[in-house]
This record gives C-alpha cells, sequence and structure tokens, in this order.
C-alpha cells in the first residue's frame, strides 16, 4: 500500500549488513559467472522451489475448501420456514419470477442471483415470504436451493481469504490461521445459510481484493494480457460488490487508495524501474480508469437494465415512481383508473408519502399553543388516514367563469371547497402548529374567499415533471399545490397533533418546495357515479422510457429511501459494538422445541482479531518513532510487506468499517462482516511477522548492456523466503489460535445452526456480554 520508509544512514540494519557481506563473498568466490548466468540460475531455483512448494498449499486449500462447504451446507433444510429478512429478499425473488414490479433500497444483483436460482429449479414465485415462521414445506417453497446460493459464495469465500494470503506470498500458516478465522466464524456461517444478501457482498469483496493482487503482482508486464485480464475482473467484482449493497462502494475506496498509492509510485522520475514519460504514465492511468471505474459502471446499469426488462408487470413497488414511470408497467392501476379532473368535481386527495388525506372538520385550532404562540383560531385542516366524508374537495376555478366540463390543467391556479363545512381552504401569514416558520392552513366563509380574501385562496396545480396545460389526472398526476400569494407548498408529516387536533396529522405551508415530501395524490373523483361515462374503461397502450430516465429516477427513490431508515430497531446497534461484538440480533426462535436462531461472531475469533489490529497499529507507531530515533531494528523487505501487504489489508479493515461511524440510518453487526474478513487477513499476516522473518536477500537485479535496471522483477514466494527457516512456532501459533476458533465456534454451534435446543442454564452460558438470547418456555 504505502511505499517502504527509508532506511537511515550508516549501513542499514544488522540483518540488512549481513545479507550485503554473504552476497558479496558469495560473488567473490563465482569469479566468472556473468549476470546472465546468474539470473538464469535463479530463476531454475525459483521454478524448482515453486513445484515443490505448491502442493502443501494445494491440499491445505483443498481441506479448508471442503470443511467450508460442510460447515455452510449442514443442516442447511433447518428451520423450514422463514428466517428474519428472508421475507424481504425471498419476496424479491418471487415477484422477480413473477415479473412483478418491486422496490428496495438495494441494487439488483444479488437479488437476481436469488431468482436465477429459483428459475433454475422451476419455481413459479407463488410464494411471497409474508410472515417469519412461515412454513416452506406447506407452501411448497424450494428453500433449500434459495439458500444454497449464499452456501455456495460463503463456502468459496473461504478459499478466496486462503488464496489472498497464498497469492500475496505469505507462508502456509499464515494462510491457515487467516482462512481458519473465517472458516470457524459463527457470524459469516449464519448469514450464508439464509436467503441474505451479505454471503454475496463479502464473496464479491474478497474477490475484488484477490483479483486486484493479482493485477499488482504483473505491474512489471504491464499491459500483457494477464495485466489486462485481472484489471477486468478487478472491476467486474468490484461491480458485483456495489451492485450488491451499496456499501460495496467501500471496496472501490480500498482499491482505488492502493490504485492512487501505485499511480503516486509511477509518476517518479527515481524510481528503480526508471522514468515513465508523461505519455507512458497516462496510458497507465487511462487503463486504471477504464478497468475500474468504467467498466464497472457500465456492469453495473446492466444489472439494472435486466432488473427493468423482468420487471414488466404492475406490483407493489408502483407507489415509489412517478406516473410516467408506472405507465411503462403493464395491468398498472393507473392506466386503467386515470381520469381528466373538471373544474367542479369533487376530490379526495392524499398524501404520497405519509397516505393521509387532506381533510377537515368544525374544531377550531386553539388560541394559544404550548409554547405561548398564538393561532387563528380557524377550522382545523388536518391529514387524516381513513376515509371519510369530511375528506371530499370540490375544486373551483380562479375566475368563476369556467364552464363545467372543462379540464383542470397544470399551472392552472384553483380553490378546493371543503364539502362538509361550505368553507374554503386558506393558507395565511400564521404560524403553524408545529412549525413555527411554516404558514398555518385552515378554512374561511365563500364571503371572504371571493371578497378580501381571494389572493389567499388561491393554489397553483404544479404536477410534478408535467409539460405546460398538461391535463390534470386522478391517480396519475403527482403534484404540488402552491400558495399564491406566499409560494409555500401544502405539506404534512408524521408527528400527530395534540388532543385538541384528535391525533390527526398537521397540514401547514412549506417554503422548501422541492422536497418530494410535498407531493400529493387524487385518489378519486367521489362526485362521478360509477356508471358514468367518464368512468368507462378504455384499453390504453402501456408506453416506453428511456432507460437512463427509468435508471436515474429509481436511483434518487433508492437513495432517499435508504437515507430515511433511522428509526430505532431493537437490534440495532453501533459501529463501537462491532470490533467487540458486544451485540448480536435474533434470527428466529421456536418456543416449543427450545431453539433459536441468533446472529453472532465466533467471540474468541473476533476479540483475537480486533486485538492483532490494535497490535499492527503499535507496531507501525513503534517502527516511525524508532526510525526517527536512528534505530533500524527491520530489514528492508519485512517493513516492505509490514507496510504494503499488511498495510493493505488494513486499509480494507479501515475503509470498510470507519465510514459507518458517519451514517445516520439503523445499523446492525451483519455490516461489520467485510471489514471482519479484512481483519483476519492482517491477523494472518501478523502472525507471520512475529514468528519468522525474513531469511533471504532481495532477488538480484537484472541487467542490461551491462546496467542494472531496476530491482526485483520476480514475485518471490514463502517457501523461498523462509528457506532453511523452521516454521515450528508459526505453526504453534496456528494451532492455538484455530483450536481456540474451534472452541468458541462449537459453543455458539446451536445458536448459527438453530438446533439442537437449549434450556435455561444453557442460554445462560452463553450470555456473554448480555446477549439478548430468547428463553424458551
Amino acid at each position: 500500500m504505502a511505499s517502504s520508509t527509508a532506511v537511515p544512514q550508516g549501513g542499514g540494519s544488522v540483518r540488512q549488513r549481513k545479507k550485503k557481506d554473504g552476497l558479496s563473498t558469495s560473488a567473490v568466490a563465482s569469479g566468472a559467472a556473468s549476470d546472465t548466468d546468474l539470473e538464469t540460475m535463479v530463476k531454475e531455483k525459483a521454478k524448482a522451489q515453486k513445484s515443490s512448494s505448491e502442493l502443501d498449499y494445494k491440499l491445505a486449500l483443498a481441506i479448508i475448501t471442503v470443511l467450508a462447504f460442510v460447515s455452510r451446507f449442514w443442516g442447511i433444510s433447518h428451520p423450514n420456514e422463514v428466517v428474519f429478512d428472508e421475507v424481504h429478499f425471498g419476496k424479491f425473488a418471487s415477484y422477480y419470477l413473477e415479473k412483478t414490479y418491486f422496490f428496495d433500497v438495494h441494487p439488483p444483483f444479488g437479488k437476481l442471483l436469488f431468482a436465477f436460482m429459483g428459475w433454475l429449479v422451476g419455481y413459479d414465485g407463488h410464494f411471497h415470504f409474508e410472515n417469519i415462521g412461515d412454513s416452506y414445506i406447506t407452501n411448497k417453497v424450494p428453500y433449500v436451493a434459495f439458500r444454497s446460493m449464499p452456501a455456495l459464495l460463503g463456502s468459496m469465500t473461504v478459499s478466496i481469504v486462503f488464496l489472498i494470503m497464498w497469492e500475496s506470498g505469505y507462508s502456509l500458516p499464515a494462510c491457515v490461521v487467516a482462512a481458519g478465522l473465517v472458516l470457524l466464524d459463527n457470524a459469516h456461517i449464519g448469514q450464508t445459510r439464509l436467503i441474505l444478501l451479505d454471503a454475496t457482498l463479502v464473496f464479491a469483496m474478497a474477490c475484488s481484493l484477490l483479483c486486484y493482487i493479482k493485477f499488482y503482482k504483473l505491474r512489471h508486464q504491464p499491459f500483457s494480457r494477464k495485466w489486462w485480464k485481472w484489471l477486468i475482473l478487478t472491476g467486474f467484482a468490484l461491480s458485483c460488490d456495489i451492485s450488491t449493497k451499496y456499501v460495496g462502494l467501500f471496496a472501490f475506496v480500498t482499491i482505488g487508495s492502493a490504485v492512487a498509492i501505485d499511480l503516486w509510485d509511477l509518476l517518479d522520475i527515481k524510481r528503480k524501474e526508471g522514468a515513465l514519460s508523461l505519455p507512458d504514465f497516462s496510458k497507465h492511468f487511462a487503463a486504471r480508469a477504464f478497468g475500474l471505474i468504467l467498466m464497472p459502471f457500465l456492469f453495473y446499469l446492466f444489472w439494472f437494465q435486466v432488473h427493468f426488462a423482468i420487471l414488466s408487470r404492475s406490483g407493489p413497488g408502483d407507489d415509489f415512481m412517478t406516473p410516467e414511470f408506472q405507465e411503462t408497467l403493464s395491468d398498472n392501476a393507473m392506466l386503467a383508473n386515470a381520469l381528466n379532473i373538471q373544474y367542479y368535481d369533487s376530490l379526495s386527495i392524499r398524501h404520497k408519502e405519509t397516505k393521509v388525506y387532506l381533510h377537515s372538520h368544525e374544531a377550531k385550532y386553539p388560541l394559544r399553543y404550548d409554547d405561548g404562540r398564538v393561532s387563528s383560531q380557524g377550522q382545523q385542516v388536518t391529514g387524516y388516514p381513513h376515509n371519510d366524508t369530511n375528506n371530499y374537495w370540490q375544486i373551483l376555478p380562479a375566475v368563476d367563469d369556467q364552464v363545467m366540463g372543462k379540464n383542470v390543467k397544470n399551472h392552472d391556479y384553483v380553490r378546493l371547497r371543503h364539502l362538509g363545512s361550505d368553507l374554503i381552504l386558506v393558507s395565511h401569514d400564521v404560524a403553524s402548529p408545529y412549525y413555527p416558520t411554516n404558514q398555518e392552513f385552515t378554512c374561511v366563509s365563500q364571503e371572504d374567499a371571493y371578497g378580501k380574501r381571494a389572493e389567499d385562496t388561491l393554489f397553483e396545480v404544479r404536477i410534478e415533471h408535467g409539460k405546460k396545460k398538461q391535463d390534470f389526472k386522478s391517480v396519475a398526476s403527482h403534484f404540488k399545490f402552491i400558495h399564491k400569494p406566499s409560494k409555500v407548498a401544502m405539506w404534512t408529516h408524521p408527528k400527530p397533533l395534540p388532543e385538541w387536533g384528535f391525533g390527526q396529522a398537521e397540514i401547514n405551508g412549506n417554503k422548501q418546495i422541492a422536497p418530494s415530501s410535498n407531493v400529493w395524490i387524487v385518489e378519486d373523483i367521489p362526485s362521478i357515479p360509477e356508471d358514468h361515462a367518464r368512468r368507462q374503461k378504455t384499453e390504453r397502450k402501456v408506453k416506453t422510457l428511456p432507460f437512463l430516465r427509468k435508471w436515474f429516477e429509481l436511483q434518487r427513490a433508492m437513495f432517499y429511501h435508504n437515507n430515511k431508515l433511522t428509526s430505532s430497531h431493537p437490534y440495532a446497534s453501533q459501529p463501537y459494538q462491532w470490533p467487540f461484538l458486544f451485540r448480536g440480533v435474533s434470527f428466529w426462535t421456536k418456543s416449543d422445541t427450545r431453539q433459536q436462531i441468533y446472529f453472532l461472531g465466533n467471540p474468541v475469533g473476533w476479540w483475537i482479531v480486533s486485538s492483532l489490529l490494535a497490535v499492527y497499529a503499535g507496531i507501525i507507531a513503534a517502527d516511525q518513532v524508532s526510525l526517527r530515533r536512528g534505530m533500524d531494528a527491520l530489514d528492508h523487505r519485512t517493513r516492505s510487506r509490514l507496510y504494503n501487504s499488511t498495510g493493505f489489508f488494513f486499509l480494507a479493515w479501515a475503509t470498510h468499517y470507519f465510514p459507518f461511524y458517519l451514517m445516520g440510518r439503523q445499523l446492525f453487526l451483519h455490516h461489520y462482516l467485510p471489514a471482519h474478513l479484512a481483519s483476519t487477513l492482517v491477523c494472518g499476516a501478523l502472525l507471520e511477522f512475529v514468528f519468522n522473518g525474513d531469511s533471504v536477500e532481495e532477488a538480484p537485479s537484472t541487467t542490461k548492456g551491462g546496467k542494472k535496471v531496476g530491482g526485483p522483477q520476480r514475485f518471490i514466494t514463502a517457501r523461498e523466503r523462509f528457506a532453511g527457516h523452521s516454521m515450528a512456532a508459526a505453526w504453534i501459533a496456528c494451532g492455538v489460535i484455530l483450536t481456540l476458533a474451534a472452541a468458541g465456534w462449537y459453543f455458539f454451534l446451536p445458536l448459527t445452526y438453530g438446533y439442537p435446543g437449549l434450556n435455561v442454564d444453557e442460554v445462560l452460558r452463553r450470555k456473554w456480554l448480555g446477549y439478548d438470547l430468547h428463553f424458551a418456555k
């Protein structure tokens, strides 16, 4: 990640001086050996060592992969009923299979994978996962197939962790301990055995790290076929990450930071490999921008194109979209029920977000509010959640010379007459009950409305994205009601009025016109009889919209509703609680069998890796202080790996963890899983740092025409670095860590797999940090 710190003057560390002396002696003894012969010897030796060293790595990878599949697929059919957020993602898969439009705050890639699995097994999407505890067996749902998708990805994630360490040149104990901590982690297992998105997210994040490492290892072969392959694969993995959940953006920050450092090094005119010309540097920059920004964005757009292509029928997501969008869906109620609104029609008007009706009744505003402010004591205008005759308003022209039967148009000025009280809606310069900065809405007599208060009763009908003189329609027209004199928008919010307002919603004039919370819909025209000619339905054609327009609209809606997820939740937690596992999440309980699924990581494993994160920060700080005082305890290669390779893993942890402190939305323990995976990589790297040390000199620089042209051009494997070095201490440490982790995994196994059931005493023994486990009766 970061460049290595310069070695102080005076010959370097003790280890470095020994290496230099040894190399000089060897060179003198060989005498006639040329640079070319030496390079050939090194390559042949490396080839022989590689073939002999790969077998143990491959065997360890095979064993760990098998164990990963066993741990993820073991008992995956239990429980045979809906668990936790399966109510959401299972439902979305069903909607895909039924081609029914839905809305979700997450991008479509992970949900499309579930739908693909359902399609493979011939499922038709008839079950909609309405409630936790609904039986899969009774409803004939291929739930094991659905759960197999995240289980497959979760199993492969363990293998990817091993490969990340192997490709980074770490010793076998380091690879085993990093992969083993993910293998034996209860949280990773729990998320990969259910119909949830996190297995896809974590797998894509791990793949992005692996692909970038393989790309970076080819930095001495720029623009080669392999170089391009791993660059594009890195971008594809990043795209899958952010196309599953938007927190996948953190992986872009991780890779982007490493790329920025790499480009900064390439710009150095004193780099060992030789200076790059600006045109060559521009090629490097453009290639990375193409592979890591443009290509991921195109893949990201592709999944939305698939999303729109599949979801062609009207469904529960219609209300989140504009009328223009809804008209692209077949069987849409808006297409069938939209009517042109004419002057003197009676309307029921509903707020788009809170769903309350514009309402009025004979009760008055109190003379004074609790804070001492004075009201107009006019008739209350409120938001009422139920259908009622006091929700009916007649729409009148601004000038009383319009004939009946004339359509209301966009930007027309109108009045609203409350049919129940025969009064006219008005807004004026009196503060509303809850918002001193917003205007009160009330009603006045017709005499005042057409006399001295005429201007105060005029409102502009402003249709969202409407064209000039476009017809104002029921259901189809999302509109804002703008007060003519003051330019405030009619608005409401969820907080109910006090007892004097009967707990109904406040209606007031919002000075901020732009927010979508000002949008209303005419739900019906009750003055038109059911058998009237205006209600006769004519077949209407499904319209089309450009893809990018649909995509931009959906993006806005997704970000808006994602940011609104701020309400409290009994199992929500804060980022500072995650590394030490202070909080879990109850997924499922079955009282009669004393079984439960409680989402919780392996406490032993989490505490070990969290502690080592602090140890790593301490090592870096101590090394920097030592260098400032002229002491150099580390050789160049060890420091380079500590800062660059381990530093890259630490960067991945930090960029997947600290941004959550800036978020105001609901947060849960599963948000820490990508960061936890990165912390296991740091753990493996530190195990090697503590229990082993590099013991071979750097590979000789290559020469061209008798002139040295750069540093090592070949990747040095762990076997080469530790040749003749005992690995016993590292294997002992690896064994101790994984034994402790296995004990923690086994102890909390009943809470991860949902069986066997636990009695009260067994539950109490697992409430280590006050975990809110359920007690079976």
